[in-house]
């Protein structure tokens, strides 16, 4: 009986891309907290202070910051009104989640369709990083979308690894212009294969980046399993580079599915 539900839930599902199958997805089809089976919550530095100067706390299961609705998964940024912030909030008046694929993967298709928010402040992303993530940046990281606040309708997408690292300004990176991405649905999409990364939106490819075949893992780290990544931060040395606009908040990121398709072969 499972696997039949399954075939028909994945009957409804888009066509695969050319050579492609569906091997995993979440279409947020019932209303509540995120599925527990297929994502957890990233708040392992609420206490230390977030990277890149962030200055939210990343809840956990906390339905005001991550939710179910409608057949739309909402990642919430707030500005609580408790003066002060809660201690066990690691003092932060900014709220937020970061979410965890439970599963991962070292190779596919894989978009989100989401649109975003705009307010000044906000920098939500969709991204990858590996299951060992401690040893950033030599572990590498793909940034499939990356979207700030003062900077609205202008899409990133980046790479990571020791060699190229925004820490040394090496980085790889490109952008795109997508006018409506606060007021409407786009599909936030990575190629993925042993030769290279190549970023899309819309299945329009506008950033690649090659394998470089030296075998070397400060140039190329994806060869092994990589976690999707959900979340707005707020503020940061990027995000908040022209400041926080309290009064735009709260700010959402929607997001329709996530679906991951593996080579057929």
């Amino acid at each position: 009986m499972l696997s039949m539900l399954l075939t028909a839930a994945l009957a409804t599902v888009d066509p695969a891309p050319a050579g492609h199958v569906l091997a995993w997805a979440d279409e947020f089809e019932a209303d509540g907290l995120p599925d527990a089976s297929k994502w957890t919550y990233d708040t392992h530095a609420n206490r230390t202070g977030w990277y890149n100067e962030e200055a939210q706390y990343y809840a956990a299961a906390r339905p005001e910051n991550a939710r179910i609705e409608d057949g739309v998964l909402i990642i919430e940024a707030r500005r609580e009104t408790m003066d002060p912030a809660p201690a066990d909030w690691g003092g932060q008046a900014y709220t937020s989640a970061r979410m965890v694929s439970t599963a991962a993967w070292d190779e596919g298709f894989i978009e989100a369709r989401a649109k975003l928010p705009c307010g000044r402040g906000t920098w939500p992303a969709i991204w990858m990083l590996p299951r060992d993530a401690s040893d950033w940046p030599a572990g590498g990281e793909i940034d499939i979308m990356e979207h700030v606040g003062h900077r609205p309708g202008v899409v990133h997408a980046s790479i990571h690894t020791e060699a190229y690292n925004h820490v040394k300004g090496t980085q790889s990176t490109a952008t795109i212009e997508t006018p409506d991405a606060c007021t409407a649905f786009h599909r936030y999409q990575v190629r993925w294969t042993p030769d290279e990364i190549v970023f899309l939106v819309d299945d329009a490819p506008y950033h690649r980046f090659a394998n470089d075949g030296t075998g070397n893992s400060a140039t190329w780290p994806f060869d092994k399993p990589f976690h999707l990544i959900l979340n707005i931060a707020v503020g940061g040395f990027w995000g908040g580079a022209e400041g926080i606009d309290d009064a735009a908040l709260p700010q959402r990121m929607e997001v329709d599915y996530v679906r991951v398709y593996q080579p057929a072969d």
